[in-house]
């Protein structure tokens, strides 16, 4: 019998060898197909990026802190962070052991070496020299437990995932199901397997104790054959499904990772970066939960997941729909695990189609800042003002110009602390163009930028001021203004009461902050307003805040969403707002200001206003 073990090939490795030889050609296509598909500046900054060491450095460190031990999950949950890191950084040391084993114990390998890792204990036989390498038996064996400690708590998962910090998982795919259950079946076989062999090509502390237990019933190892043959079908069923499941963000997120790292940024929605983040969502579930929309059971399937796979499937209509009704929050983006950028996706979806808005489409924000902004954009400008050589330029915008009361504080503030300023928008007329980008509307939004950079940089200022984070973000992220520091109010007021140059009287008031959208999460900035309003008050948090930050409902990004199904959305922002009695609630943003101002039972203020009322 131990002769059979030499022979070094058997039938049931076929499965294996077919699903790996498949998916390895699948995955080298679309890997091509995605680069080719970048624009050439993209493409070559890609390619420049993998030989340059920093960069090099940072892509091996991110594949293997997001990609096997999975940190970002950790973060969330522990319970979650382990199980999925167990099964992927066990079944890659698994893999790595077996080669060294391989290598250290077998010569000679050729066409074998494809499939002689993964069934070695079935081909090779214990010999003194194996015998040696007792701590790659002990490793083996820890490692194949690790994977299916983690394969039960998925299976856990399956039927309690609040336990995992999930209140909703996605519903699979039949393709997504599968592979979830070929890839359960694949370890508890591998342990069968190689426990019915181990009195033979040596094992550990796992496969021996359970050989003991299989030869007091089974004494002919003929009798192990079928379950290397299931063994060997779990891996080729998995390998052949994995393209066409969830399971493809397994090699996809390896592309994605360098593309990032090199600075790339989705141009076509269906090509090139887009793609790449299209296939390596994993299907988690994470963003459900995030999603303001998900207060509605109705709006779970229009959630990131949910666009993704419909993209997968080129179903036009849902794109259409789930694409339009989104807000735009980023809180999809700020949870997911691999990095998938659902708010851009879905912009880059809009960009496909050019919207005409009539009478009767359901956003009429959206449909009134289109047509305030296609005014500037044909040049109906007339009314703006066009200041010279002026040290600060203040931007108001067209949500703070609704709210008035913003714009007188930021200009008592400024005027308090002795600065120079000329507002650039007094008289309206000017939009920053974030509507139009957000309707998918790239070509005249693209003008509105070019004709306010020239209105700017003809200005003279050295320093553009926004007091509403919309503005703020399009003009960090579309507009080229060399010369000249974009500040929102928030951290121009840090800086004022750092300096000195604005007293600020501290009283007994206790207020909660809520980080809006564009300014938290889309540019990074959560200390400054909380600095600022210390100095004011009692700060206290809610429930979720900074990165967590739940939308306030009111934002322009949804193209579909009217104020009667957006209420059950603001409620559920003010009752996170709440969670520690607070006497006022303030924020950065004229929008989330109306919108909270509507539902909430204490005053909504925004942080002007406060600073302001308690400075000199």
């Amino acid at each position: 019998m131990r002769e059979r073990f030499l022979t070094g090939y058997n039938d049931f490795v076929l499965p294996f060898v077919c699903g790996m030889l498949f998916v390895l050609a699948y995955c080298l296509i679309g890997m091509i197909r995605i680069i080719m598909q970048l624009p050439g500046e993209d493409r070559k900054r890609f390619f420049i990026s993998l030989v340059t060491p920093k960069t090099l450095v940072k892509n091996i460190k991110d594949i293997f802190l997001k990609c096997l031990i999975h940190v970002d999950l950790w973060k969330r949950n522990k319970l979650l962070g382990y199980m999925h890191s167990s099964i992927a950084f066990g079944w890659f040391m698994l893999i790595l052991v077996g080669h060294i084993e391989v290598f250290l114990y077998t010569s000679n390998l050729g066409a074998k070496a494809l499939y002689y890792p993964i069934f070695f204990r079935y081909f090779v036989a214990e010999t003194e020299s194996t015998m040696k390498g007792s701590l790659i038996f002990f490793l083996m064996d820890f490692f194949l437990l690790v994977v299916l400690s983690g394969i039960a708590l998925a299976i856990i998962k399956r039927v309690r995932s609040r336990l995992f910090g999930m209140r909703r998982t996605t519903n699979p795919s039949f393709t997504d199901l599968i592979g979830l259950y070929s890839l359960w079946s694949i370890f508890p076989l591998r342990l069968l397997a190689e426990s019915f062999t181990a009195d033979i090509s040596g094992g550990s502390f796992l496969t021996k104790s359970l050989n003991y237990v299989f030869t007091e019933f089974l004494s002919n190892h003929a009798n192990m054959l079928p379950a290397w043959w299931a063994y060997s079908c779990a891996l080729g069923i998995f390998f052949f499904v994995l393209p066409f499941s969830r399971y493809m963000h397994i090699p996809t997120e390896i592309l994605l990772i360098p593309l990032r790292n090199a600075g790339i940024r989705i141009v076509n929605a269906r090509k090139g970066l887009a793609k790449a983040q299209v296939y390596s969502c994993p299907s988690c579930g994470l963003c459900i939960d995030a999603c303001p929309m998900g207060v509605l059971k109705g709006n779970i399937r229009d959630t990131t997941v949910y666009l993704n796979r419909q993209i997968r499937r080129n179903n036009e209509s849902r794109i259409e729909e789930i694409s339009d009704k989104c807000l735009l929050c980023g809180k999809c983006t700020a949870v997911c695990p691999v990095g998938v950028e659902g708010d851009k996706l879905r912009i880059a979806q809009r960009s496909i189609r050019r919207y005409n808005f009539g009478p009767d489409y359901s956003n009429i924000d959206v449909q009134n800042e289109v047509r305030r902004c296609n005014k500037f954009v044909n040049g109906n400008n007339n009314s703006v003002s066009r200041p010279d050589s002026h040290k600060l330029l203040y931007f108001a915008g067209c949500m703070t110009a609704l709210t008035p009361a913003i714009m007188q504080a930021t200009e008592s503030i400024l005027k308090k602390s002795g600065t120079e300023y000329e507002v650039m928008d007094r008289d309206g007329g000017i939009c920053c163009g974030r509507p139009m980008f957000m309707a998918g509307r790239l070509e005249e939004a693209r003008e509105m930028v070019r004709k306010n950079t020239e209105i700017i940089l003809g200005s003279g200022a050295d320093t553009l001021l926004l007091s509403c984070p919309i503005c703020y973000r399009i003009f960090r992220e579309e507009y080229s203004l060399p010369g000249i520091r974009v500040i929102h109010h928030t951290e121009f007021m840090n800086e004022l009461i750092s300096e000195g140059k604005l007293k600020v009287r501290k009283g007994s008031t206790r207020y909660v902050f809520h980080d809006p959208c564009e300014l938290g999460r889309g540019c990074g900035v959560y200390e400054q307003p909380r600095s600022v309003l210390s100095a004011a008050g009692e700060l206290v948090e809610a429930a979720k805040n900074r990165r967590e930050s739940i939308c306030c409902g009111g934002s322009l990004g949804s193209l579909t969403l009217g104020f009667d199904k957006r209420k059950a959305m603001t409620e559920n922002a003010v009752a996170n707002l709440m969670s520690e009695s607070p006497d006022e609630i303030v924020t950065a943003c004229p929008l989330c200001q109306a919108t909270f101002g509507r539902y909430s039972e204490i005053p909504v203020e925004d942080i002007a206003t406060v600073i302001d009322r308690n400075s000199k």
